[in-house]
């Protein structure tokens, strides 16, 4: 089922856990302004469903049901979270093939040790140790069929949000009166 209209724009963020994903889109909604709705895995699974991330889970589906009703309702959407390749590739290609307009993803590529370090500076560090942050990690998990642009570790906040909001189009659209 087509989603969306020509001129929605659909982000889809993935990496790691600490990688930045939950900044850079805290950053392009702040940039960008009202109209742009976050649907993030952590909030959909985590919070509303408590639920583990595991192959065939409900959140697969509310996210990609999220996703489809913000796209139908004008706005854009980002999608962020760590969105394993073998988990939730199916459900984002499905997304992406129905989205009527432009269509973007990113993988944010963060080395196990600056994973470790990042995450060391977050709230949650007492509840998640590193044992567990490393069976998480999966180097470069990317989507098939080229779907995402890699942004390495180096790249600072402000610049993968320019980066991300002039390749989308974002940077050229108007925020929406809402």
């Amino acid at each position: 089922m087509r989603v969306g209209t020509g001129t929605t724009r659909l982000v889809v963020l993935r990496g790691n856990s600490a990688s930045g994903k939950s900044s850079v889109a805290a950053g392009l909604r702040d940039r960008f302004g009202r109209g742009l709705a976050l649907v993030g895995q952590d909030n959909l699974r985590r919070v509303v469903l408590r639920e583990r991330d595991r192959p065939g889970a409900a959140n697969i589906g509310l996210i990609d049901t999220v996703a489809r009703y913000a796209l139908d309702a004008g706005y854009h959407v980002v999608v962020e979270g760590i969105l394993y390749a073998d988990h939730y590739g199916d459900m984002l290609a499905r997304l992406r093939a129905d989205h009527r307009g432009p269509t973007h993803g990113y993988y944010l590529d963060v080395p196990l040790d600056e994973t470790l370090a990042r995450h060391a500076l977050k709230p949650i560090a007492d509840e998640v140790d590193a044992s567990l942050l490393r069976d998480w990690y999966r180097p470069l998990d990317l989507l098939p069929g080229g779907a995402e642009t890699v942004i390495a570790a180096d790249s600072p906040l402000a610049a993968t949000v320019d980066r991300i909001m002039r390749d989308t189009g974002l940077a050229d659209l108007p925020a929406l009166d809402r």
